[in-house]
């Protein structure tokens, strides 16, 4: 495993032609967690900085505004102390919205007095769950949306329980809950064991609730490290597990992140794909969209089509969150859209379950299903898929087109309306979080 440390002898090992230590100064902010597979079998060293995989796994100088890099480089070539560069890489973080869509505020669950830690519920019938154990990934993605929790900065804030029975308990009171959706970090890094003790009271036992139908895991591993389920010791045992969910009745969904077709174009992938399927499980894939990595239809079209062939679903072409480097990564939403639109003309029906570009935004799940002209005004059209309020789901709204805009905040009604449909219930919605969190409303 490869951390910031290795960044110069695994530039020398793979002859990468550019100086390291720009690189050592991002990953002094960012997390940088890289393995073998990554590096060894999916990057092209012969194409860096350029290689979208490389772009994808080493922080990159440009995910700092150029008075940080300055200032951060300063202090590392001055020899600053590892708890100073700390606490200014601290600061640095800090103003670069490190929990988006407000999800540390709004999401947490509460019955009465009770918070149920590593726990998010934001759209009625799903709920997601942070293993304890699953607060890392096999390989850190330079654009994830959750970088804070693999920093100092974020582990006192950090999403995580290691209490799956009261997931069960708290399922069994809310039986609108259909899907709870295990996340992280990434819930594959746990062995198959451990894995178990939080999926088995879901779907086993008398007290397993009737009322959950799927049971979801969010995963980088088989991009990352699809040995897991071919030729680790523990792959027998990890199907073996997705295999038994399946034969309890519950729907075993697997979400797959496949950010570029080499990702999936390489056999052990392939493998790991078919071994997962042979269980009874889907696979759906999806990723954002993320400039010098995939911003381009082509890219898109490739991955769609070869996800059908080896059977996964295409499920979400998501918008870069506005988080972390987003300046660097993000790509504006008519040119998003229109990304997507040629990409989507390309692929077969059976591909075309999929859905994009989507904003997960605080209000809820919006995507950008138009650009139009309407009564001489050009438009976004955009639509509700999830709601944090159901009785928005469905409902299309309109944006004054903005070439510049790269997320929902940065847009304005059209039409010269003063705001959205939504705003007056959301902040209601609001306003009801931060009353439970404060114990003024006690269910």
């Amino acid at each position: 495993m490869f951390t910031k440390s290795s960044i110069p002898s695994l530039f020398k090992r793979y002859a990468a032609p550019m100086d390291p230590l720009p690189y050592q100064v991002a990953a002094n902010v960012f997390p940088m967690r890289v393995n073998n597979h990554v590096a060894g079998d999916l990057i092209d060293w012969s194409n860096v900085p350029d290689d979208p995989i490389f772009q994808l796994a080493f922080p990159q100088p440009g995910m700092l505004m150029p008075n940080d890099l300055a200032t951060m480089s300063k202090a590392a070539g001055l020899g600053m102390s590892k708890a100073g560069l700390q606490h200014l890489a601290e600061e640095i973080r800090a103003k670069m919205n490190p929990h988006p869509a407000n999800q540390k505020t709004e999401n947490v669950p509460r019955i009465g007095e009770e918070t149920f830690a590593g726990m998010q519920h934001k759209y009625r019938e799903t709920v997601l769950f942070f293993p304890s154990e699953g607060q890392y990934c096999h390989a850190f993605c330079t654009y994830c949306f959750r970088w804070a929790q693999f920093t100092s900065v974020g582990s006192s804030q950090t999403f995580k329980s290691s209490n799956g029975l009261q997931l069960r308990d708290y399922l069994l009171q809310n039986p609108q809950v259909k899907d709870v959706l295990f996340t992280g970090g990434d819930p594959m890094v746990m062995p198959p064991q451990v894995l178990r003790s939080y999926l088995e009271p879901l779907y086993a036992g008398p007290n397993a609730p009737k009322t959950l139908d799927t049971i979801r895991i969010g995963s980088k591993s088989l991009a990352w490290w699809p040995y897991k389920y071919t030729t680790d010791p523990d792959a027998k045992q990890t199907l073996s597990l997705f295999e038994e969910v399946v034969k309890s009745g519950k729907q075993l969904a697997f979400q797959a992140h496949f950010s570029h077709p080499r990702e999936l174009e390489h056999p052990a992938a392939q493998a790991a794909v078919r071994n997962i399927r042979m269980t009874g499980a889907q696979i759906r894939g999806q990723a954002p969209l993320i400039r010098h990595v995939n911003d381009d239809s082509n890219i898109w079209r490739k991955m769609w089509n070869l996800q059908t062939r080896l059977g996964i679903v295409p499920y979400y072409m998501f918008v870069e969150r506005d988080t972390g480097a987003s300046h660097y990564w993000n790509v504006p939403l008519g040119r998003a859209h229109k990304i997507f639109n040629e990409a989507y003309r390309g692929i077969a029906g059976t591909a075309r379950t999929v859905r994009g570009p989507s904003m997960s935004a605080s209000p809820g799940k919006v995507g950008v299903i138009g650009v139009e002209m309407i009564a001489g005004e050009k438009v976004f059209a955009l639509q509700f898929w999830q709601a944090r309020d159901p009785s928005w789901m469905g409902r299309i709204f309109f944006a004054t087109y903005d070439p510049e805009a790269t997320w929902l905040s940065d847009l304005k009604p059209a039409f010269g309306e003063s705001e959205f449909f939504f705003e007056p219930r959301y902040r209601e919605l609001v306003k009801m979080a931060k009353d439970k969190a404060s114990g003024q409303i006690i269910e």
